[in-house]
């Protein structure tokens, strides 16, 4: 089965409040099987622009990916990062090349 990803770049305004965020997500992350690849380490912008934080969440399959996306509890903890952060977000297929 191939593999999805979550590819975000954030720029956080409250980190106390984000945290809340990262919180609310550990359950719905945990139930469709997301693992976390990177979750905002030192970077380096080499051509274009991204902002501050990039996190890159694998899954299981793209389904599953959609799937935590769309249930009501990571729409719960959506709420708590739409009010603190302003960022970007892909859902993407895995390459199986």
């Amino acid at each position: 089965m191939t593999k999805a990803y979550w590819v975000a770049h954030v720029d956080v305004a409250d980190p106390q409040v984000y945290e809340k965020y990262k919180a609310a997500n550990a359950a719905p992350f945990a139930e469709f099987g997301a693992r976390f690849l990177v979750r905002g380490g030192e970077q380096q912008v080499r051509e274009g622009s991204v902002r501050s934080r990039t996190v890159v969440i694998e899954f299981p399959s793209y389904e599953a990916a959609v799937a935590c996306y769309e249930s009501p509890a990571y729409q719960a903890a959506i709420d708590i990062r739409k009010a603190v952060s302003e960022g970007d977000m892909v859902i993407v297929k895995g390459y199986d090349g």
